[in-house]
């Protein structure tokens, strides 16, 4: 497969900056720095804020409801740290997270990712890995959505598709953004209980390629949001499965039994080489779209340039 050679649409203003600003400022490397250094910051100041009103943290197994309202408020550092560093440094609009694309891309993105895992789950209770032993009465359905579904499928799409993905593409392509975003989507995940390098690994594929392509093919964060959330939300809240290596009592109480690359293990199902195979046909069905679409995108020295198109 070739990469097509596009012009990339501009979404730095670079035209009579001078040179020094262009590497310090508007290179991609210079924007990822940036953006950590106001999440850095942002983080610091709402996690005081929060002590100081008496919100401490909390790990992800707790699912009190001071624990998940201040899961829900620390999505606000992500959000202002991507807004500030798309309108004050990149000065232009947030076309990935327009208001009015959310509906649409938020009902697709939770459909999709609610269908694919059941996909995932009833492949796994055809080859015998899973079984319903009944169902949960009392769920922390509020505490689950929150704090394993919107938080994490929010702040981990900002920082790896927003600003990994999205900032690597524009310097070094589509290819490398891929790779890039979804080892460090993966690597972000080895400090979760259970966690193995294939967990890893296993994550970095199915869900960092997909998630990478779906952006690609749509440049939409919301689409991405969704489907990261309801992926969780089925796996956790749903299915009953542990949700990257963290424990749940969901509405099915399942009985999972059977070799750790059937069913994932004590990690969990994204640990199984079910939801691999499931997630990685998708990703190539969305290589596929990029390729007639056109929207795979060549290093920045291979595009040609606008001048040169212009001659």
């Amino acid at each position: 497969m070739n990469t097509t050679v596009i012009d990339v649409p501009p979404s730095l203003p670079l035209d009579g900056r001078p040179g020094w600003k262009r590497w310090l400022i508007d290179s991609p490397l210079a924007r990822i720095v940036i953006f950590a250094f106001f999440l850095a910051v942002s983080l610091t100041v709402f996690n005081f804020a929060l002590k100081l009103v008496g919100l401490p943290g909390a790990g992800l197994a707790s699912m009190t409801p001071a624990s998940t309202l201040r899961r829900l408020v620390m999505i606000i550092p992500f959000v202002l740290s991507y807004w500030l560093l798309v309108r004050f440094i990149e000065k232009r609009r947030i076309a990935e997270l327009a208001a009015s694309r959310a509906p649409v891309g938020i009902v697709a993105g939770l459909v999709g990712g609610a269908f694919l895992f059941s996909v995932v789950v009833g492949v796994i209770a055809l080859a015998g890995g899973y079984r319903i032993d009944g169902y949960n009465s009392e769920v922390a359905w509020i505490a689950q959505i929150v704090m394993l579904g919107i938080a994490p499928g929010i702040t981990e799409e900002i920082v790896c598709r927003g600003v990994l993905f999205r900032i690597v593409e524009e310097g070094l392509g589509t290819w490398a953004a891929l790779v890039i975003s979804a080892l460090v989507f993966g690597a972000a995940h080895l400090g979760n209980p259970n966690a193995t390098l294939w967990s890893a690994l296993a994550i970095a594929i199915e869900a960092g390629l997909l998630f990478g392509m779906l952006y690609n093919v749509t440049r939409s964060l919301w689409l991405c949001m969704g489907l990261h959330a309801a992926w969780n939300i089925m796996q956790g809240t749903v299915y009953g499965i542990s949700v990257s290596g963290i424990a749940q009592k969901g509405w099915i109480a399942p009985r999972i039994s059977g070799p750790d690359w059937l069913t994932g293990g004590s990690f969990g199902a994204e640990a199984s080489v079910v939801a691999l195979g499931c997630c990685s046909v998708l990703t190539v069905v969305l290589v596929v779209v990029a390729l007639r679409r056109g929207t795979l995108i060549a290093p920045s020295w291979v595009r040609r340039r606008p001048e040169a198109s212009n001659a």
